[in-house]
């Protein structure tokens, strides 16, 4: 049978969003031909309202679509405290915890040979700025806890000693809820390492 090459289009296209397989990517290209064609254009003109209205916030990194974000102007944010992560979905879900009313300081990365991310390619040098120009008592480091979020948090704490801030990493933990046994030995040790009086 002759391939349709707008549908063969669409669904390369849709393989390349994260978490979407070959099948999921052919599914939702079907999917969309029942779509009227009013809704297509919504689709399509949301995906270049995205790449128009979406940039960085100039001074944390965070995603934002005004001038500077909607964190950096709240004035009710503890200034004497910021927390560095590694992407603005990062920022979003420590958000959604309703636990953290510091400053954030998005990296846009992790350092990573593999992938070619290198120091100059993270927003690291706007975050030393920033501790040199603030009053910053602690930077929180939350990167990812795998190598390369381990390896940036390492190259961090190296470059923030020279501001004489305390440097700290997010705990690592036990799931709420889940079972000793399950538990991998990595995650383990570091929750023993992580201890705390109750």
């Amino acid at each position: 049978m002759e391939r349709l090459k707008s549908l063969d289009n669409l669904i390369e296209n849709l393989y390349k969003l994260p978490g979407v397989g070959k099948k999921s990517a052919e599914r939702m290209a079907y999917s969309l031909l029942d779509f009227s064609e009013e809704d297509l254009d919504s689709i399509a003109q949301s995906l270049k309202d995205l790449k128009k209205n979406i940039h960085f916030c100039p001074t944390c990194g965070m995603i934002t679509d005004i001038d500077g974000c909607y964190i950096c102007d709240d004035k009710n944010r503890d200034e004497n405290i910021i927390m560095v992560v590694s992407y603005p979905k990062d920022v979003i879900s420590i958000e959604k915890s309703d636990s953290f009313h510091g400053q954030y300081h998005v990296l846009n990365g992790e350092l990573s040979l593999s992938k070619g991310m290198n120091a100059e390619s993270l927003n690291i040098n706007s975050l030393l700025k920033r501790l040199e120009e603030g009053h910053f008592e602690e930077v929180i480091i939350a990167t990812n806890p795998t190598v390369d979020g381990e390896t940036t948090s390492m190259y961090l704490a190296k470059l923030i000693e020279q501001y004489n801030i305390k440097v700290t990493r997010l705990a690592y933990g036990l799931q709420i809820g889940g079972n000793l046994d399950y538990v991998d030995p990595l995650t383990l040790s570091k929750a023993l390492e992580g201890r705390h009086k109750i």
